[in-house]
């Protein structure tokens, strides 16, 4: 994710002189370095604060900054969540530790920072993106088969009514979304005893490699009692729209998202099942994406997400 230079922030700066003297102090050589100061584009303000001279930055998310679609929500409630969610995944998987949190900051939370290339990049460039999708399939199963949890199916589809709200679709539209879904829900296909935690925003982006190790960002949107296969379903359906936007059509991801899920599981029976709840979830995928895009690129995704859900005739 690119950023940009906006500031430099000397000590004095109440921000600065809060992040040196109680946040990172005990990392610090020099506690009256100057701070400069880096820009990213979010659905929040999302800075890169590096101290000069100590080889060693951390990153701050402003929740009290949205600067996407949500502005209506409680900004304390969104840091203490992705806070809680952030401290919860660092016992199981490599993620950007959280160091700390302020209201005062407009609810400023404070974690490490993760140098290096993202998922997103290897999708751009299609460079060991086997080898790269494999480590994240690992990592989510990490992730899934350590938080183990009840299962709530009913937020799974009430999750995927609220994306199709957004997209005000026509009338048949909708209706054969609605109608298609009432077959999955009255199938057992999606029926299960335990859930999980998700990442939920399984998007390229929100994955650093650093050493060759992944490491997961952003945990905000984070869900328990969750479909494992939801990761899995969001993740791939980013991995076709990038292939059919740069790469000559979403048909040559296909090599990769077999891969990918054969990596994630344990074996030919756990593929089986796996493969078989896909369509639903990445359907979810395709249709989220879909609220970021206009004309025919929206409605192919629409198209193609209608299309996931029809696998269900096939069961």
């Amino acid at each position: 994710m690119a950023s940009r230079y906006v500031n430099t922030l000397k000590p004095g700066d109440p921000f600065r002189d809060w992040l040196a003297e109680e946040v990172v102090e005990h990392r610090l050589r020099n506690k009256k370095c100057s701070v400069n100061v880096f820009k990213y584009d979010s659905s929040h303000t999302v800075c890169r604060y590096q101290f000069m001279g100590e080889n060693f930055s951390v990153m701050a998310k402003f929740f009290a900054e949205p600067t996407g679609r949500m502005k209506d929500y409680n900004p304390y409630k969104g840091m203490m969540n992705e806070y809680r969610n952030l401290k919860k995944a660092a016992s199981v998987i490599n993620v950007a530790k959280p160091l700390a949190f302020n209201k005062k900051f407009n609810c400023v939370l404070v974690t490490e920072h993760i140098p290096g290339k993202s998922l997103a990049w290897y999708f751009n460039h299609e460079e060991k993106l086997y080898e790269r999708l494999s480590a994240v399939a690992h990592m989510l199963r990490e992730l899934h088969e350590n938080t183990k949890s009840s299962y709530n199916k009913e937020n799974e589809f009430r999750n995927y009514h609220e994306v199709l709200d957004h997209l005000n679709l026509d009338h048949e539209t909708r209706e054969g979304f609605n109608k298609l879904l009432g077959q999955w829900w009255y199938s057992s296909l999606l029926n299960r005893e335990q859930g999980c935690m998700v990442h939920r925003d399984a998007t390229p982006s929100n994955y650093i490699f650093c050493k060759g190790k992944p490491y997961a960002l952003d945990f905000e949107s984070s869900w328990y009692q969750a479909h494992p296969v939801r990761d899995l379903g969001i993740l791939t359906a980013e991995l076709k729209n990038e292939f059919e936007l740069h790469r000559g059509g979403g048909w040559r991801a296909e090599p990769y998202i077999g891969n990918f899920l054969w990596e994630y599981c344990t074996g030919e029976k756990d593929f089986n099942y796996v493969t078989g709840v896909l369509p639903f979830f990445m359907s979810i995928g395709l249709i989220r994406s879909a609220r970021v895009h206009q004309g025919n690129y929206r409605n192919y995704l629409i198209k193609e997400a209608h299309e996931c859900l029809k696998a269900i005739n096939k069961k």
